[in-house]
């Protein structure tokens, strides 16, 4: 078995992308996932599955969203132990100048490719700043998350990748749900 971190983009975020973390444990269940735990309401689930291609399940799981709730949810996985990683890579950490209330971690449904990231690069902002590694971009943002420019739909459009963001809060706390 292989513990699994959900991020499910774009629920919660407004009154017609409503779900219920109860309803979310159940649908999990129904498709034989175990040990479902969900954090938060913003479509955090961790579970644990047989080991199995991370993008086929993710399709099965975004599936039966769309059937059970009427809308399209895009569904981004990581192992537990990927998320262990990313929660111990953030560059932003050893830097005095960031504190950890202006981290966050945006997740992408793939491997960016190296032109759109280096043409990103060149985007510049006085206060906010983000280092790619991998599928996953993290982002320094002092004046918070709502005020950067840094945003999915920033990422999303120049990268052609779905891409959901989670603040270190979240990251770390699902990090230690993983151990759990």
């Amino acid at each position: 078995m292989t513990t699994f971190v959900s991020l499910l983009r774009g629920i919660n975020v407004g009154p017609n992308t409503t779900v219920k973390m109860e309803d979310l444990g159940m649908l999990y269940r129904s498709l034989g996932l175990e040990n479902i735990r969900t954090y938060l309401r913003s479509g955090n689930v961790l579970f644990d599955a047989p080991d199995r291609e991370s993008d086929t399940l993710a399709t099965t799981i975004e599936d039966s969203l769309a059937g059970a709730t009427g809308f399209p949810v895009k569904v981004l996985l990581r192992t537990g132990e990927e998320l262990s990683r990313i929660a111990l890579d953030n560059p932003f950490l050893r830097e005095k100048s960031c504190n950890p209330g202006a981290l966050h971690v945006t997740f992408l449904s793939g491997l960016p490719a190296a032109g759109p990231v280096g043409e990103m690069y060149r985007v510049r902002d006085e206060t906010d700043r983000f280092i790619v590694r991998g599928t996953e971009i993290y982002l320094c943002c002092p004046q918070g998350y709502g005020r950067t420019k840094f945003s999915n739909a920033f990422f999303e459009k120049r990268l052609a990748l779905v891409a959901t963001t989670r603040n270190w809060k979240t990251v770390t706390a699902l990090a230690e749900m993983v151990k759990e």
